[in-house]
Parts: structure tokens; sequence; C-alpha cells
């Protein structure tokens, strides 16, 4: 599963998506901006010694990203992160994550923000198979990443691999 990724500019949507998913994407977002005042996410590089990066597809929305998701009420980053890495990708902390970035995520909404970590310490306590949110998810090797690879989550990896600091903006 190598070869050229379909990126997307600044400001654009992700290609492909259905009017169901777009309606749930929509549906989702409203009930946030009454359930919370701002919007707050996590996501993970997760990163083996083999130079490979973890990656998911949802199967409501196209591309692969890292694996992530929404800080509940009352929890704290690192616990959103460790939820949603179970969840997601069936991996475990086995030691600390390190905060890479927060990005503001302007395409999701004018009050969404993203935590980054860096995580090198973890084990892969099952195989993660598909499941209603997960339809694909895997290692790969950061020189050779799949095709639909969405463009934040390539640009996000392009700055951790080149050591340079975070932008302001998923």
């Amino acid at each position: 599963m190598t070869g050229r990724s379909s990126e997307v500019g600044a400001g654009e949507t992700e290609p492909g998506l259905t009017r169901l998913q777009r309606l749930q994407i929509r549906v989702l977002h409203t009930y946030f901006r009454f359930a919370r005042g701002m919007t707050l996410g996590v996501r993970a590089a997760v990163l083996n010694d083999a130079g490979e990066v973890f990656l998911i597809r949802h199967t409501y929305t196209p591309g692969w990203q890292l694996p992530g998701g929404g800080v509940e009420a009352g929890e704290a980053l690192i616990e959103a992160l460790e939820r949603e890495l179970s969840e997601e990708a069936r991996i475990s902390l086995t030691g600390p994550a390190a905060l890479f970035g927060v990005y503001f995520n302007r395409k999701i909404s004018r009050r969404d923000h993203v935590a980054l970590y860096v995580v090198r310490d973890f084990v892969v306590d099952e195989a993660k198979k598909p499941d209603m949110e997960i339809a694909e998810a895997g290692f790969f090797p950061l020189d050779a990443l799949p095709q639909g690879l969405t463009a934040g989550t390539r640009r996000r990896l392009a700055e951790i691999e080149q050591g340079t600091a975070p932008a302001t903006e998923w």
C-alpha cells in the first residue's frame, strides 16, 4: 500500500465524502458546538523502532490519519490519548508520550484545537480489527506511506521527521 498521496490544500474539504458522511460530520460538530465551548482533540504519532508510523482509516471520512479523537469533559489530555489509542489502535503506553504541538484546526471549526503527541514507548495489545469506526489500521514505513494520507497528517509527520517547530494550524 504505497504510492503518492492525494493531498488537500488548506481550506478545501477532503475528497470523496458522501452526502451521508458530510451530514454525519455536520451533525457531530453541531452537537459539539452546543456541548462544548471549544472542541479539543488529541492525536498520536505512534512511531516504532523499524521507522514506521501507526495510521488509521475511518469508516466515516476518507484518508489515512493519525489515531486520536475528542477530549471529553473532565478528562485530561493524556487520559484521552490513552483511551483513543486503546479504542482505535489497541495500543497501550509503556512510557511517557511527548507533547509535540497544539494546533488550531480551522478546517473543522473556528473553535477546534488538536494536541499532537509523539509516542515511542508502547505495546500493541492485539491487532486492530475493522469495526464500525475504523475501516483499516496498521503500521506503515515513513518512506512508503499509503495513498490517501490526509494533508494534515503528512504535514505533521514531516514536522516530526525534520525536527521543525510545529505549525500553528493543523
